[in-house]
């Protein structure tokens, strides 16, 4: 399966552009210069577009991704913050922003094309709102607000509007700063990284939101620096989870139970100087990691077995990678 790697780089004002080979090797294809801060991506569901938000211009940029992956800007919209995270539901008809440092979390429509249009909703109230996470049957959306200790879940309708269910808050330890969630292929359990107490927790997912069914600490047992987790990743597969801590450098292996209701620790990689942002490539065989202050980019190979790493290559980038995104030519 082809593939291709997006990584932003926010201190350079760059996106570079990577071939994934069957082998892991990158080929770098393009660097693009952008006229701004380039931090959250995410591509569109079935379409072959790039979203990019950028700051101190708050905006989000669209690229189209040609046959060869190669971007080509086509088209931008104003966002009403600093955008932190992008996301989009699985049918491609909205971008969701969340917006830390403004408390916010907004929907941008798209169209046909996947062009973005004006922001049509804005919430407010969620104090270091840290990411926007959209359920698999795309029935929920999930914003954890860090400086609260919360996890809001909104109801997106038909309509394409978010309201508030009932039962829709999930409280996390006093402290702990939730921040990103992945989902497991089955629906029925999320993962939550809390970045002030550098814990993974499991949610069970319901109607209404969702439960804490279990939490575990990510760090090893010796290690008694300063908690700051960052990013976190199922494969595919729902086999293994990731998660990075930027003070050790570290990203945590975890295997997943089959029904995807327990994790295990399996290891600990250590990886690039600080990773804020890693991706898994879509057949589950390769970790990207992005070293914010090392200014590399790093890939390894993924253990079938136990979902351990095995460092492969490193990659010079751009200045402060903070964003790693994958696109497969053959499924879109």
């Amino acid at each position: 399966m082809q593939q291709v790697i997006y990584t932003a780089s926010p201190e350079s004002q760059q996106i570079h552009v990577w071939q994934l080979s069957e082998a892991g090797a990158l080929t770098l294809l393009q660097v693009i210069d952008v006229n701004g801060q380039v931090q959250p991506m995410v591509v569109h569901p079935t379409k072959p577009v790039l979203y990019v938000g950028v700051r101190p211009e708050f905006r989000v940029i669209a690229y189209t991704i040609g046959a060869d992956g190669c971007l080509t800007e086509a088209g931008q919209a104003a966002l009403p913050g600093s955008p932190t995270h992008l996301s989009t539901d699985h049918a491609g008809n909205a971008l969701f922003t969340a917006f830390y440092h403004d408390g916010l979390i907004s929907v941008t429509p798209l169209d046909a094309q996947g062009s973005p249009q004006d922001v049509s909703q804005v919430i407010s109230g969620l104090d270091g709102c840290h990411s926007t996470n959209i359920s698999n049957d795309d029935s929920l959306l999930f914003a954890p607000a860090l400086k609260q200790d919360r996890v809001c879940a909104f109801r997106w309708s038909h309509e394409h509007q978010l309201t508030e269910p009932a039962s829709a808050e999930i409280a996390t330890v006093a402290g702990a700063g939730p921040r990103h969630m992945a989902f497991h292929p089955a629906g029925q359990y999320a993962y939550l990284v809390n970045e002030l107490d550098s814990t993974v927790s499991v949610l069970k997912l319901t109607p209404q939101g969702a439960e804490t069914v279990q939490t575990l600490d990510m760090m090893p047992d010796d290690f008694n620096d300063t908690r700051w987790a960052a990013d976190i990743h199922l494969t595919p597969d729902g086999r293994f989870l990731y998660a990075c801590d930027r003070t050790s450098s570290t990203i945590t292996v975890f295997s997943v139970s089959a029904d995807g209701a327990a994790l295990t620790i399996e290891g600990y990689q250590p990886t690039e100087t600080q990773p804020r942002g890693f991706n898994i490539d879509g057949e589950g065989r390769f970790v990207i990691a992005a070293g914010q202050k090392s200014h590399h980019i790093e890939v390894y190979a993924i253990s079938q077995q136990n979902g351990l790493l095995t460092p492969l290559n490193r990659y010079a980038v751009g200045q402060g990678p903070m964003w790693v995104t994958l696109y497969s030519p053959d499924v879109a």
